[in-house]
């Protein structure tokens, strides 16, 4: 048995417009389990970046412990990686992201990972508004060490072992827009259509941007009274309303009826459109959003698309105001100006 990518690739494979087929994004194969929700978003973040044209040089991907935190290892092997210790991807993206501010971060991160021992790093870095991708493969367990439940699960769920889950979830959405994350949104591992335009969106925003992506566990976590079984999403999906990504310079041909869709201008020229929104519901109002995120906890609707975005908040760099150029670029004269302008700055403060 291999656990190696055949290189062989059809001759009239498309390219985008840097001139790469897919099989440049790609990474390994998949060492984990046949059916995996993970496995998709994996797929998903391929496809995201081929259409974008990112050059993969100028990506870097960085994860904590966990099968979702293996992901980085099948996509982007051109891209500079990072797999950090259980919980402590965010502190490293945000070292990483103050050193060098012109790379596209994308982290990636499971449920354990995120909303157990890493939950203090996760939170720090939705209020430093720190610009990267966050993307949380969301099961339910623990899908490393056997099944048994995440901080996750719902109440009464039933895993795999059969038995009941008795605690309250954390509903990882909707603690990102308590914290005033700017960039919120759910999907399904099963729904591409939807979930490509959201990391395209995602790694277009210029702030904290999460996508709680809820990946079945096909091994623990599939069966009969598991709410994150693949079942149970598809029979209580809910969309906030039809998502596309339109890039920079893109002509946008699409149209919709009046009063059924937005269109919400991103920093670099991009936008997002939202179609057949959701009654009573604001993509750009937080209050907004967080009832319609509530509304759907109480029907067990598990609801998926674009929930809140904020396009205006400065990201970790506008608020630290940080000079344009990388830190880790800077010279010894960048760093080191000389006297003159040492008492030039404690002239203001006098």
């Amino acid at each position: 048995m291999t656990f190696v990518r055949p290189t062989f690739r059809h001759p009239e494979s498309p390219k985008n417009a840097l001139g790469y087929t897919k099989k440049f994004y790609e990474g390994a194969l998949s060492t984990l389990c046949a059916g995996c929700g993970h496995d998709s978003v994996s797929g998903a973040i391929i496809q995201a970046c081929f259409e974008m044209a990112i050059e993969p040089h100028k990506v870097a991907k960085l994860s904590g412990i966990g099968c979702s935190s293996k992901t980085p290892t099948y996509f982007l092997a051109n891209s500079h990686g990072f797999n950090s210790v259980h919980g402590r991807m965010p502190s490293v993206a945000t070292g990483a992201n103050l050193a060098n501010r012109d790379l596209l971060y994308l982290g990636v991160s499971g449920d354990g990972d995120s909303a157990s021992i890493g939950m203090g790093q996760f939170v720090h870095a939705i209020r430093r508004n720190l610009n990267v991708t966050y993307i949380i493969m969301n099961n339910g367990c623990y899908g490393l060490t056997k099944g048994q439940d995440s901080a996750t699960a719902d109440v009464g769920s039933v895993s795999k072992a059969g038995v009941p889950n008795m605690y309250a979830a954390i509903d990882m959405a909707g603690l990102a827009l308590e914290l005033g994350a700017t960039f919120v949104a759910r999907s399904f591992s099963g729904d591409k259509e939807q979930l490509i335009p959201l990391i395209k969106a995602g790694m277009s925003h210029p702030g904290f941007a999460l996508i709680d992506v809820i990946s079945p566990c096909v091994t623990f976590n599939n069966n009969p009274g598991s709410t994150k079984s693949y079942d149970y999403t598809r029979e209580h999906i809910e969309t906030t309303g039809a998502v596309d990504f339109v890039p920079l310079m893109t002509e946008i041909t699409t149209q919709y009826d009046a009063g059924n869709s937005v269109t919400v201008p991103l920093h670099d020229g991009s936008v997002i459109q939202l179609s057949k929104l959701a009654k009573d519901w604001n993509p750009l109002d937080r209050h907004s959003a967080m009832n319609r995120l509530y509304e759907a906890k109480t029907t067990g609707e598990v609801l998926t698309g674009l929930i809140f975005i904020d396009t205006h908040t400065p990201d970790l760099h506008g608020i630290l105001k940080t000079v344009d150029k990388p830190l880790n670029q800077l010279t010894e004269s960048d760093l080191c100006p000389g006297n003159e302008a040492l008492e030039k700055i404690n002239a203001g403060f006098r």
